[in-house]
């Protein structure tokens, strides 16, 4: 490429309106090349320009498992503060009152692994429907 480049002494000088830039800068984003002169030249000369495809599905798939992920998450963060609280207590009326929350953080993490699960399989049957 380097050697490609020395021989490159002449300049082409283009008077674009905003718009059209706008036009060809979004495009030369979703392609692979590292320079917006190298986009140019491979459409100047038709040569094969790689692009990004962005699949919405999947965009909101990973979305919507990120908002699980960080659900999760805090919801691990208490039930690991229960258990640490539990194995401190000396007193039995507070030891039922930790082991009543700890059932109640526990539920609602199976209740999310369930729905993580359910998405999943929803996501599944999406794409093997393709």
């Amino acid at each position: 490429m380097e050697r490609e480049n020395s021989n490159r002494s002449r300049r082409i000088t283009l008077r674009l309106t905003l718009e059209e830039y706008a036009k060809i800068e979004r495009k030369y984003k979703e392609s692979t090349c590292r320079k917006l002169s190298d986009y140019i030249r491979r459409h100047l000369f038709n040569k094969p320009i790689t692009t990004y495809y962005r699949n919405q599905s999947i965009d909101d798939a990973m979305e919507e498992i990120i908002i699980m992920r960080n659900e999760l998450n805090a919801v691990g963060n208490n039930l690991n503060q229960v258990v640490k609280k539990m194995h401190t207590l000396q007193q039995i009326p507070e030891f039922r009152e930790w082991i009543v929350r700890y059932e109640e953080e526990r539920k609602i993490l199976f209740q999310k692994i369930n729905e993580i699960q359910n998405h999943i399989y929803k996501i599944t049957e999406i794409w093997l429907q393709l």
